[in-house]
């Protein structure tokens, strides 16, 4: 279903959710929208939930951080999610327009953040290489000397910068479908991308068409979708020491003794550089919660005190096996209490 749809269906049945005046609900399921970076992590616990608890497996659709917030706040209602995931901290403009339709008590849930590494065989040189790099060796289309957009013609890295090697661009990465292809294109190609200055002007003359060449991705073997299995990766790097790959930090650090992350822009993806956002190619993850819509739509509170348990986003927590970077134990502490409680926090 379309975004306008999906919005002008929220208007209808909000009564059932009236401030104080608050009816059964006949949906009997979490409703849940938003980052597609999130989608991987909220579908682990929502069928882990949906298998320990005696609630419904939640629903969750992939449509984007804003396209999430925009249906999130378009009211209450059961016509409207409960919970929307976002790869960034909800804007200003979107507290005020959940405000205009009624969303008021909102609760801010930080879960961690996420570390995209770019890694090759330790047996190879170690690459120090900036965003701008990395979106020259890996965009379908580039600027050509007079800023025309061109097929991108780099052979080798030395193409991209001639303080690289003279090595052929080979790169194994995530496909079209996986989060971790999803936050590499948007971190690390769109923010190499805007180092153009002909490119970070289109982002306002044609917003569409600069997405797609920030987010363009090439298609002439350079760039290699080499699935959902980071382990066969990890295997083709040892094989093909020229070959980088695209994973999560939790997975290069589980592999140290085989494999190497790239320095990007002089920082090394580290625990603690992906924590503090000094690294490049992280950031913090979030999910916002509909407080109205606790005591009516079953087990919602129970959810959010599930996703935002030790054993979920702890140091140890499973959801560390899939990219996710942990809080300090000091901030899971404090998201722990607001969560549980379902305390509003913006």
């Amino acid at each position: 279903m379309k975004l306008k749809t999906l919005i002008a269906a929220s208007t209808v049945c909000l009564s059932t959710f009236a401030a104080g005046n608050v009816a059964a609900a006949s949906r009997d399921y979490i409703s849940i929208v938003g980052s597609s970076t999130v989608y991987p992590f909220a579908t682990v616990v929502a069928e882990r939930f949906g298998r320990t608890s005696a609630f419904a497996v939640p629903k969750i659709e992939s449509t984007g951080s804003g396209g999430g917030l925009k249906l999130f706040c378009s009211g209450v209602g059961e016509n409207t999610p409960d919970i929307t995931n976002a790869s960034r901290k909800i804007k200003s403009s979107e507290v005020e327009l959940c405000a205009k339709n009624g969303v008021k008590d909102i609760v801010e849930v930080k879960i961690g953040y996420d570390g995209i590494a770019f890694a090759n065989s330790k047996k190879s040189q170690q690459f120090d290489i900036t965003l701008k790099d990395l979106f020259t060796a890996l965009a379908k289309v580039v600027p050509d000397a007079n800023g025309n957009l061109i097929a991108n013609p780099n052979k080798t890295w030395k193409d991209v910068n001639a303080s690289l090697p003279a090595t052929k661009i080979e790169v194994l990465g995530p496909p079209p479908t996986s989060g971790t292809r999803d936050a590499f294109v948007e971190l690390a190609m769109e923010g190499g991308c805007k180092q153009y200055p002909e490119l970070k002007a289109l982002k306002k003359s044609d917003k569409k068409k600069y997405k797609a060449v920030c987010h363009g991705i090439r298609e002439d073997g350079a760039f290699i979708e080499a699935g959902e299995n980071d382990n066969l990766i990890v295997q083709k790097l040892a094989a093909n020491p020229n070959a980088f790959g695209i994973f999560g930090y939790s997975f290069l650090e589980q592999n140290a003794d085989k494999v190497q992350g790239a320095k990007i822009g002089g920082v090394v993806p580290t625990f603690d550089a992906i924590g503090d956002g000094s690294y490049p190619v992280s950031r913090s993850l979030y999910f916002y919660v509909k407080k109205a819509h606790a005591e009516v739509i079953p087990g919602l509170q129970q959810y959010v005190a599930s996703f935002t348990s030790e054993d979920a986003i702890g140091d140890e927590g499973y959801l560390t096996d899939r990219g996710l970077i942990p809080l300090s134990a000091r901030d899971l502490k404090l998201v722990r209490n607001n969560a549980v409680d379902l305390t509003p926090n913006l």
